[in-house]
């Protein structure tokens, strides 16, 4: 891998397993406080509110602002933020508005840092899918290892060592990152647009997205999907409890299942997609995470609902390397930061509806109904998408990419050859003129999760 990729994947791997710690900390923190449930609710959904609220803005700004910087500067923010609450559980001041005011601060950080991070990616790396799945597959593995595996586990751990404790570990984690990524080469700023309002730009962002079939397809997946997952995990601890019955202990063994695919389907990913073509491989993971979940619908035991949450995991594993990475290629630098934080802004806003969905169909029909809807809706979502995503589709714009990038190759030209494409590219994002389809875009590379 290129020089300095060693150096992000420590920040992001030490990162995540701060977040791990965190997320385990702040609910029982929480509950140290309080038993309302309503109040416990609001910690936890204080994290996600920033990205209802500020995505595609965040993302204009990201586009706007020195990425490595914004990517290290917001994590040694998020260390010196966690001190208060810290300084707070140690002279036992604590409370859950407090806590909820983290959880925000800390999510808007998140918001900040990931879309920076996707968009930093292929500056550091190049624009090779190969490459950038490589990338993304050692990312995402160690990702699901630290905040799935380790991360919680070492917060309740630390909790019992003070209530301080697992966030001065999580404080200490977003320092290590904020230096490490401090050190990383220096990336070149996206070449800047016609002074246009943060608004026009945000909405240019998302405009570019919902004009092109592919990167539509890309973010109807993990958008629909988490209407589908969330329902799943809103009834799931109540499915095994009456119908497999299952304990605490062996839905904790459930879910390391779910995690334990998610890392088997990072690492083949990249392979997947080589043997099979990105966009194959696409439909494959999806229409697998719908036979999946309705496999665990129908499940008669422990075991078989196990093997297919780990099959689902796979599926979501591979689907979340594959996806990013195809973003990172075909995405115009001057617009990474927009369209990953307007995919990721998508996902984000289903997640609530698949929480109602679960709870009212579970309510009304019984607690199987929804992960039935849940398969049938992920199936219905792989057939749609299929034709938005084809191998076809994926090496036109890719092509289209490769031939984009070939003036700023030549140092002697790369000024003007950017200043010559600067109009060009502003036209291609603008609402009334952007094209269809991506063959005749002439568009460039991005990520996103």
């Amino acid at each position: 891998m290129p020089t300095g990729f060693g150096r992000l994947w420590t920040a992001q791997t030490v990162s995540s397993l701060g977040d791990g710690v965190s997320h385990a900390a702040l609910p029982l923190l929480a509950l140290t406080l309080t038993r309302d449930p309503m109040a416990l609710a609001v910690v936890t959904a204080a994290g996600t509110l920033p990205w209802l609220l500020f995505g595609v803005l965040g993302g204009a700004l990201v586009d706007r602002w020195d990425r490595r910087r914004t990517m290290w500067v917001t994590d040694a923010a998020r260390a010196v933020l966690l001190a208060t609450p810290a300084a707070a559980a140690a002279l036992d001041a604590l409370s859950i508005p407090l806590l909820a005011a983290v959880a925000f601060l800390l999510g808007l950080g998140g918001l900040f840092f990931d879309t920076a991070a996707t968009a930093y990616l292929p500056d550091l790396l190049g624009r090779d899918p190969a490459v950038l799945e490589r990338a993304n597959s050692r990312l995402r593995g160690t990702q699901t290892a630290a905040s799935g595996f380790a991360g919680p586990p070492a917060g309740s751990a630390l909790l019992a060592l003070g209530r301080a404790v697992p966030l001065l570990a999580d404080a200490v984690s977003f320092a290590v990152s904020a230096l490490l990524v401090r050190s990383l080469p220096a990336a070149p700023r996206p070449v800047p647009q016609a002074r246009e309002s943060l608004l026009r730009q945000a909405r240019a962002g998302a405009s570019y997205v919902f004009r092109d079939r592919l990167l539509l397809g890309l973010a109807l997946r993990p958008a629909v999907g988490n209407v589908a997952f969330v329902a799943v995990e809103t009834v799931l601890a109540l499915f095994a409890r009456e119908h497999l019955g299952i304990g605490t202990f062996g839905f904790g063994l459930l879910l390391t299942a779910e995690a334990t695919g998610g890392l088997l389907g990072a690492a083949v990913a990249s392979s997947l997609g080589r043997r099979l073509g990105t966009g194959t491989a696409l439909t494959c993971t999806a229409a697998v995470e719908g036979l999946a979940v309705l496999g665990l619908a129908a499940a008669p035991n422990p075991w078989s609902a196990g093997l297919a949450l780990a099959v689902c995991g796979a599926g979501m594993g591979a689907t979340m390397v594959l996806a990013p990475s195809l973003r990172q290629a075909i995405v115009p630098a001057h617009l990474m930061g927009r369209v990953a934080s307007t995919s990721r802004m998508l996902a984000m806003c289903a997640a609530p509806f698949g929480a109602f969905l679960g709870g009212w169909l579970a309510t009304t029909s019984g607690v199987r109904t929804p992960l039935y809807a849940a398969a049938g809706l992920l199936l219905a979502m792989t057939a749609v998408t299929a034709t938005m995503t084809t191998d076809r589709r994926i090496e036109a714009a890719l092509r289209a990419a490769a031939r984009a990038a070939e003036p700023a190759a030549t140092p002697a030209t790369e000024p003007a050859a950017a200043r010559a494409a600067e109009p060009a590219a502003t036209q291609a994002v603008t609402p009334a003129t952007a094209p269809d389809r991506p063959e005749a875009e002439g568009r460039v590379p991005e990520a996103a999760v």
